[in-house]
């Protein structure tokens, strides 16, 4: 392929950078409707807002076809959790999805690990 643009520099410590978002929705993605308006409805139906529904079930959806698992039966499945299990595994697949530089913190509930507070005088 024909370009302007320099040739990159093995050096160049953003070329992984710009290869990656060269690519950034060039991949097709074919869904059914149906799918995706209940798969966003569900993350509705559990509180998230109409973004982070949207986002959350795109990524959902686009792993289900990757593994060849029907949506409805995932969403059966993630019917059964509760709303803070729920969060924390949205923020793992989340992260699964995502470069390891930008991934989502969370506060997992069952941890027992105590926390220490101290107050600093200045």
């Amino acid at each position: 392929m024909q370009t302007n643009l320099p040739s990159p520099n093995k050096d160049d410590s953003a070329l992984g950078t710009r290869l990656y978002f060269n690519k950034y929705g060039t991949r097709p993605i074919e869904l059914l409707a149906n799918d995706v308006s209940a798969t966003v409805g569900f993350f509705e139906s559990k509180g998230f807002d109409a973004d982070a529904a949207l986002t959350t079930a795109s990524v959902i959806l686009d792993q289900a076809k990757a593994d060849g698992v029907p949506v409805y039966q995932l969403l059966d499945t993630l019917k059964t959790f509760d709303q803070v299990s729920l969060s924390g595994l949205v923020a793992e697949i989340l992260n699964n999805n995502r470069p390891s530089s930008s991934s989502l913190g969370y506060r997992d509930p069952t941890s027992t690990a105590s926390t220490e507070i101290r107050n600093i005088a200045t």
